[in-house]
């Protein structure tokens, strides 16, 4: 991934926030069939190994886990929103006129290698955290507990875990940092206005930052 220097995040702590708020990330794999991408619900587990590991499943009848091998150097891609933003709320392009349209996001790659954790004991416990977590916030939450343990163990034979070790991880937060202050103002209060407020709200706190706020 291309990343100026103005665009670029290595604060760890950040890269793996965006891991936790935004877990559906896009496996990359290049097995003996070629590339492949797949898009997955991750968990992260930042205390195993030097950078963390990444934990998803995938179905059984996915060929991906038996297209690449462990070891396998893999790529997840992580995305914490995207917006376009327009030269019109850029103030300075009303007084130059030099200010052309672009595209703001936030993206985390993830490189690693895979490990296929084919096995019962495995699936069962990242379903099993995956589920607590993203049921925390419904009022009455669902657990595996609530389905015939029959039809749970059905599920869990009908799918195959993927275990990657993060070997690097790359911050690319494309929030205008390269534009004046009150461009980068400007653009964030006007996304924010039209509800765009996951990047408005970045580009804000990037505007502060620049500034020391």
């Amino acid at each position: 991934m291309y990343v100026p220097a103005h665009f670029d995040e290595s604060r760890i702590e950040l890269l793996r926030e965006i891991i936790v708020r935004h877990p559906l990330g896009v496996l990359v794999t290049h097995g003996r069939s070629g590339l492949d991408a797949n898009h997955l619900p991750f968990e992260l587990d930042p205390a195993v190994g030097t950078h963390g590991v990444l934990n998803a499943h995938v179905a059984r009848s996915n060929p991906v886990w038996q297209d690449i091998d462990d070891g396998d150097e893999v790529l997840v891609i992580f995305r914490a929103g995207d917006a376009y933003v327009s030269p019109n709320w850029y103030p300075s392009k009303h007084e130059t006129h030099k200010q052309v349209p672009t595209w703001n996001y936030r993206v985390v790659h993830a490189h690693g290698r895979a490990t296929i954790r084919d096995d019962e004991r495995y699936v069962r416990g990242l379903v099993a955290r995956l589920t607590r977590v993203h049921e925390a916030s419904q009022a009455v939450p669902w657990k595996m507990g609530d389905a015939p343990r029959h039809y749970i163990d059905s599920m869990l034979e009908a799918i195959v875990g993927i275990e990657i070790e993060i070997t690097r991880l790359v911050g690319k937060f494309k929030l205008s940092q390269n534009k004046e202050l009150r461009d980068i103002e400007g653009a964030g209060n006007a996304l924010t206005a039209k509800g765009e407020d996951l990047i408005g709200n970045a580009m804000l706190e990037a505007a502060a930052a620049k500034t020391g706020r």
